[in-house]
This record gives structure tokens, sequence and C-alpha cells, in this order.
């Protein structure tokens, strides 16, 4: 057997594999175990009796904990992994996505085929029917766009469809993208998709929670949709029949303190319906162009600060974000004035691109850093503190 690559596991991510391909234990489980006992190392040293003690554990899952320890086979997986190219990372691991961290029932471990970073932060999911009118397929490519050119992460399932249509559209904006897998990923599901994958993986990132040989299976789709969810701040879903799976997603959006928003349709589309309902009913909002998603955006902090967190108002959030500006996000900020300073000159100041500041521009906005005014005035809502002693940026 050829030796495994050095970085596709961490030491601390092979324990949490372990724990992840023991029989009977789902996330929920383990992290429950592990939020418990405080730490993965200590899981791994408790007792079988101690393990049972936790909540909702019992004595079989309590012993599967135990003897993941020793489990066959995650050394094979981890060399199939790195012989695949892939990494495995876990929740403590830095590349894993951070809102999804922040999920009740996370994944235990990604695969990841391509590169996660720390912009993909501020990511937005588009999901919709596979079986897609033109109008939906042309509208997931349009807001994918957008979305690219305003300086987010484009989502998606890589099923045929809205999902196919939205990694397209970001990937010709120039953006990033990333697609969630319901199968393992020495797969491509659907096939005919092996080329797109490709593409995704060199503008971002191909991503499963599902063991490297696992083959495309039905079952395992629907679970998929709450890590597309998870790592976004919001969804949006284009066109989903009344029995649509798309329509999961605008159900976790809500579960997970998401925003929700939906494309309407003809009345008389039938896969429209469900889009259409979910706005009747006031689950999704409606959404027909980039404002109406970035208005509903400007209070960001449930989702991009963590649930535990202390900063509970505006200006402590701000101090929060100032260790996560990346190098564009300072160069913008440093160009802007305390009066209100027009995007010509913010532009030439910084000596970035005018797409480059549009997309530093919106981040800002979003973290409540930078405020918009009339005709392309931007002002600084409070200085940010600088980073701290032996913080790198991102």
């Amino acid at each position: 057997m050829s030796e495994t690559p050095a970085n596709t596991i961490s030491p601390i991510a092979e324990k949490y594999l372990r724990l992840q391909r023991a029989p009977n234990l789902g996330p929920v489980c383990v992290r429950r175990l592990v939020e418990h006992f405080g730490s993965i190392d200590a899981v791994f040293d408790a007792s079988i009796h101690a393990l049972e003690r936790v909540e909702d554990v019992g004595r079989a899952r309590a012993e599967a904990a135990f003897n993941a320890r020793k489990l066959d086979g995650v050394a094979d997986e981890i060399h199939r992994a790195g012989e695949l190219g892939l990494r495995i990372i876990c929740v403590e691991d830095d590349e894993y996505p951070r809102l999804l961290r922040h999920i009740p029932d996370r994944p235990v471990c990604l695969y990841v085929r391509g590169r996660l970073c720390e912009d993909d932060a501020l990511a937005f999911a588009i999901v919709g029917s596979r079986r897609c009118s033109r109008y939906g397929i042309e509208q997931a490519e349009r807001f994918a766009a957008v979305l690219s050119q305003a300086g987010f992460t484009v989502v998606s399932g890589l099923a045929r469809g809205a999902d196919a249509a939205a990694h397209r559209g970001a990937l010709l904006a120039g953006g990033r993208t990333i697609a969630v897998q319901g199968c393992g990923l020495r797969h491509v599901y659907p096939p005919e998709h092996a080329e797109l994958a490709r593409q995704v993986q060199r503008g971002g990132a191909v991503v499963s929670e599902l063991p490297v040989d696992t083959a495309p299976d039905g079952g395992n789709f629907p679970p998929r949709n709450r890590i597309i969810v998870g790592m976004c701040v919001g969804v949006l879903i284009i066109e989903a029949g009344q029995r649509s799976g798309a329509l999961i997603s605008a159900r976790l959006a809500n579960e997970y303190n998401r925003e929700a928003f939906a494309l309407p349709g003809l009345v008389t589309n039938p896969y429209a319906y469900g889009t259409n309902a979910l706005i009747r009913d006031g689950a999704a909002k409606l959404v027909s162009c980039l404002d109406d998603i970035l208005d509903e955006l400007k209070e960001l902090k449930h989702v991009l600060t963590p649930p535990n967190d202390p900063a509970q108002n505006t200006e402590q959030a701000m101090d929060l974000f100032a260790d996560q500006l990346s190098p564009a996000e300072r160069s913008v900020l440093a160009a802007i004035d305390h009066e209100e300073t027009p995007l010509e000159a913010v532009c030439d100041r910084s000596g970035l691109s005018p797409a480059a500041v549009a997309a530093a521009l919106t981040r800002l906005q979003i973290k409540g850093v930078v405020a918009q005014h009339p005709g392309n005035r931007f002002t600084v809502r409070r200085r940010v503190a600088p980073p701290r002693q032996g913080v790198p940026d991102p």
C-alpha cells in the first residue's frame, strides 16, 4: 500500500472520523458526546458506563463510541481518500465551514475536493427543481452571477436543473462555488456533470459527508440539504413543485435561522407551485433582484456571530469582525473617509479593480462595518479595532 499524503487528515479529525463511521452514532449524538465530555480526547478516554450516562446515548451507542477507537477500516478509508486527492476535515479544523459548525446536526466530518476558505463564511445557497423550466435555468444562472459579483460564495448540490445552472452562473462570473454531493467523492452524480464538478473544484470545492466509495442513492440526497443550507446565510429556491426536495431547504433555513427566498413563477407552471406556496405562506420572501436579498441580509449578526458569543449589539459585533477581514476588505476600509466617500475614490485609493471593490463593499456592509448612501457613497459605521496580537490575516 502506498503512503497516504500527510495532509489528508489531521490527528484530531481522525478521531472524529472514527465516531462518524461507528454504527448507531449520528451527528447529533457525536456532538452531544463531545459537548458533554468537553473534548474528543475525553470521549475516547471515557468508559462505557460514563458514555452511557450521557443524555439519549444508551448502551448500544455507548458501546459503539467506546469501540470506535479500534474500529476496522478507518486507516483504509483515509488511505483511499488520500489516493483520490481528498482531504477529510472535522469541526475543529480551521477549514471546516464556520456557519456549518452551529447547526445542531452538523456533519461530524467532511470530505473535500478542492479548497474551502474564510471568504466562504459569506455563502448563499441556490437550489431548485431538477426538472426546471428554461426561465428557472436562466434565473438560477442570473442570481448566481450577481451574488458572486457581490462577493458571495454560491452553494448548491450539482444536481440537474437549477443546481447545475447556479454553479455555472457563479463560474461564468468568476466567483467561488461549492457543490455538496449526496454520494462519496469517488463518484459524481449525475455522471454527466463530471466536467462541471471539475470546474467547481477549480473555482471552489466539492464536498460530501459520506465515505469515499458510497454510491449515489436517493436516500442520501435529502440529508445533504442540511449541509447546503447550514453553510449559508440564506437560500434561494428557484423552482419547486408541490413535492420537490428543494422545499426541504426552505424548512431547514427557517429551523437554522437563515433567510429563505423564493423566485415567483407563473401560476400555471407546475414547477412553481411549491415556490409560490412558500411566498404565500410567508415561509420565504419573494425575490426579483439582488437588492431584495441584500436588504434582508443587513442584520446578519445572528448568523455570522456564534450563538453563545457575548456580542449583543452592532458595535460589539463589529469589533468581533476586526480579525475576520480579508486583505481586500482591509484595503477598501482604509480607503473610506469618515465623510461619505464616492465609489470611484474607494477604487482609486485601494488600488483594487471595481469588481473587487464591489465584492469587498458588499461583505463589509453585510458585516455591518460600512454603510451605503445615495449616489454610491460609503461611510464607515465605526472603525473596527486593530487585529489582536498574534492573529494573522485570513
